[in-house]
């Protein structure tokens, strides 16, 4: 079995307890505004250009069977996005990485082998591996089998997900991690589709079902200046946090732009809209409201 990654992130301290190496699946059925991984969104691979590394050598130009990529009058290389095939020949070509393919085929076995080099950090730390994306239901079989291959192998898993899935799925891929990092955006259902593109009411039902098994749980909040950092929809995520009894941990995540330069780096910054960071005191807040509900606060993660 294979799937589609798209980077594998090692020493990483925000997705789960102790070190970690986070896997992050290409994928995602939600279109936040405001993503941080705008490559992870789509299944399928893109080319991402990083025009200041580019050498003006112009041969990507020369590798590319579609002339999709040529240079405008001030000899900046430019792709053709409409054209382009994805081939992924300028990538090879490039010998200063300004043209990178996002999203690789990878088997099971290659990804465990990958992260296995670590164990020794995961052992001293307490930490493991982390599932991400995009969103891992997208490819629920791959991230099943990683889960099971990582509990053969004697390593501890998460799954960080947007709560987006058919239940049997979602209920599968729970049972098999130690720890689920589940995404909550807006309380209220209208601003939730604007802002997501979809309905939070089957995304708040499988918070709801999975709280009341096994699997701990913590809730993550990406903090977006005008979107959900209102007290209404604090105190309504407060409420609804409380109501589930199992939930008592949760990271605040305060939005930051360096998504929007990947998305102009993959041309698809016309998808992604520019918000605004919190200011340090309205972030203070919303960690010392949650605290006072009871719940152990994290900024980060």
């Amino acid at each position: 079995m294979t799937g589609r990654v798209f980077d594998i992130k090692r020493y990483s301290i925000h997705d789960g307890p102790g070190i970690r190496t986070t896997v992050f699946l290409k994928g995602c059925a939600l279109r936040c505004l405001w993503c941080h991984n705008p490559e992870s969104v789509e299944a399928g691979p893109e080319l991402m250009h990083w025009p200041a590394r580019c050498s003006r050598c112009y041969a990507c130009i020369k590798a590319c069977p579609k002339a999709a990529i040529s240079k405008d009058a001030a000899g900046a290389v430019v792709i053709d996005r409409r054209t382009c095939d994805l081939c992924g020949e300028c990538a090879e070509a490039c010998l200063y990485d300004a043209m990178q393919m996002v999203g690789r085929d990878m088997s099971v076995e290659d990804v465990l082998s990958e992260v296995e080099k670590d164990r020794v950090f995961y052992e001293q730390s307490g930490g493991g591996i982390t599932l991400s994306g995009g969103d891992p239901f997208v490819q629920a079989a791959f991230a099943e089998a990683l889960l099971d291959g990582c509990r053969e192998r004697g390593m501890r898993t998460a799954v960080d997900t947007a709560g987006l899935s058919q239940n049997g799925v979602l209920d599968r891929l729970a049972a098999k991690a130690d720890l689920i990092l589940y995404d909550l955006k807006c309380m209220d259902d209208t601003r939730h589709r604007e802002f997501t593109g979809v309905s939070n009411a089957p995304i708040l039902d499988n918070l709801r079902r999975l709280a009341a098994g096994r699997t701990e749980i913590w809730a993550r909040i990406p903090l977006v200046l005008g979107v959900n950092d209102d007290d209404d929809n604090i105190r309504r995520t407060i409420a609804f946090l409380s109501s589930l009894k199992t939930i008592r941990r949760v990271g605040i995540l305060p939005y930051h732009s360096g998504g929007l330069e990947k998305a102009r780096r993959i041309g698809r910054e016309s998808h992604f809209r520019k918000f605004e960071t919190p200011s340090e005191g309205r972030i203070a807040a919303v960690e010392a409201a949650f605290r006072e509900a009871g719940f152990e606060v994290r900024r980060g993660g």
